[in-house]
């Protein structure tokens, strides 16, 4: 009987870097059930609960990435960053002990590179999944000795040494397959008017809902209804906004039947929410989260902007009348719609999640 073989994915801290694992992982044991995934994380990340609710085998390690701020809270975690990465290394250590593994795969984030930098000294294969048009600092650090590179924008090859492989992000089953009937009568919305989804996030934008609720008054006056994602921290907040034209949830489980039933998209333009919007061909105006690690949810916006697919709108500097004005000279032009609909299918990447699964057992399927 065949010996089951390990592999290692590493990365997190946000979802950004968790849910393509995630869904690298699936694909991975559903094709190749000899194989058991081992996820290295952070304790301090997303995937403190998500992991545990999913049941996946992992370790979390005690490490944080480089505080920036300058108050004595962030200058104490700096302080403490040499024994975390000197604790977290004697655990990788161990780990790689312990499971032998066969290959590892890093998705960024800080939590990530103890585990790259493991694996190359043992000249195991390694892959790397960047999500975003700028990579990230673990990126661009392990690039050049990774066997595989993959990017979801092409702009990010602009940065790394090593040929990549333009894939497009691994993203949640289904995103496209929503029933739009089905979501018009679940979210309590009229079919026969344009719907706006507006959302910052699985957590929310405190900014965007504030942007909103000064402008939602005028723009039902516009014959428009909306789904409004507050995110759970905002919604006590917010929910006196609904009304007949607009649905305000905390969160939405069913982000499909969202899409489905969307003409126009108000978003952040993190990596999963441009790879999701270009795969279900939605037209979108982007809102990027200023101070983003390398300004990278502008440049993610950029490459949706620059082909037709989205529309950038900086925060800081945003007029209400004149935003008011894009969302109705969007909503009400069928042509303009369609054009950016169609361009945004255009960039959608089908077939990521397959790909880096393919490549990954073709690295290793002499072991």
């Amino acid at each position: 009987m065949t010996e089951n073989k390990n592999i290692i994915i590493s990365g997190g801290g946000t979802g950004g870097h968790l849910f393509p694992a995630i869904a690298i992982r699936d694909q991975i044991v559903k094709n190749n059930p000899r194989f058991n995934v081992h996820f290295v994380g952070s304790i301090y990340g997303i995937e403190k609960n998500t992991l545990d609710q999913k049941g996946y085998k992992h370790t979390l390690l005690p490490v944080t990435g480089l505080q920036r701020q300058l108050n004595l809270k962030s200058v104490y975690k700096n302080l403490l960053l040499p024994y975390k990465l000197i604790k977290s290394n004697f655990l990788i250590k161990k780990l790689f002990s312990d499971l032998k593994p066969v290959l590892i795969i890093g998705t960024g984030g800080y939590a990530s590179a103890l585990p790259l930098m493991e694996g190359l000294k043992r000249s195991i294969p390694v892959i790397i999944q960047e999500q975003n048009a700028f990579p990230g600092i673990t990126t661009r650090w392990f690039s050049k000795r990774a066997n595989e590179v993959f990017i979801a924008f092409k702009e990010a090859q602009d940065f790394i040494e090593k040929k990549c492989i333009l894939s497009g992000n691994p993203i949640r089953y289904g995103i496209d397959k929503g029933n739009r009937a089905q979501g018009f009568k679940k979210f309590s919305l009229n079919d026969k008017l344009k719907t706006v989804l507006i959302f910052g996030g699985s957590q929310g934008s405190l900014s965007i809902n504030n942007l909103i609720s000064k402008i939602i008054k005028p723009l039902t006056n516009l014959n428009i209804q909306f789904i409004w994602q507050t995110g759970p921290k905002h919604y006590n907040q917010f929910e006196s906004f609904e009304n007949k034209f607009v649905k305000v949830l905390p969160f939405i489980e069913n982000m499909a039947n969202a899409y489905a039933v969307s003409d126009l998209v108000i978003c952040r333009s993190g990596a999963l929410t441009c790879s999701e919007i270009t795969y279900c061909g939605k037209p979108s105006i982007l809102l990027p989260l200023k101070n983003s690690a390398g300004d990278h949810q502008k440049r993610n916006a950029e490459s949706l902007s620059k082909n037709g697919a989205a529309i950038i709108a900086e925060e800081s500097s945003i007029v209400n009348e004149d935003f008011i004005n894009l969302i109705d000279g969007l909503i009400n032009s069928e042509k303009k719609l369609k054009k950016m609909a169609a361009n945004s299918l255009n960039l959608r990447y089908p077939n990521a999640v397959s790909e880096i699964s393919e490549s990954a057992m073709r690295l290793i399927k002499n072991v």
